[in-house]
């Protein structure tokens, strides 16, 4: 779970800057949009296919 402790002299602004990039490191949103609806078998084999051929070229 991502957490941002806000200081006392620190702004709304930056909290919710850094809390925005500790959500995007995470993959939250990713892992969000991914179980938002139900994902076949099928549709699950290809979208790990396209990962691995992916990470293969990196």
């Amino acid at each position: 779970m991502t957490q941002v402790v806000v200081g006392q002299n620190e702004n709304i602004e930056s909290a919710l800057r850094r809390f925005k990039r500790q959500v995007s490191k995470a993959g939250i949103f990713a892992d969000i949009k991914r179980r938002r609806h139900y994902e076949t078998p099928i549709e699950k084999q290809k979208r790990k296919a396209i990962a691995r051929r992916k990470k293969r070229y990196r």
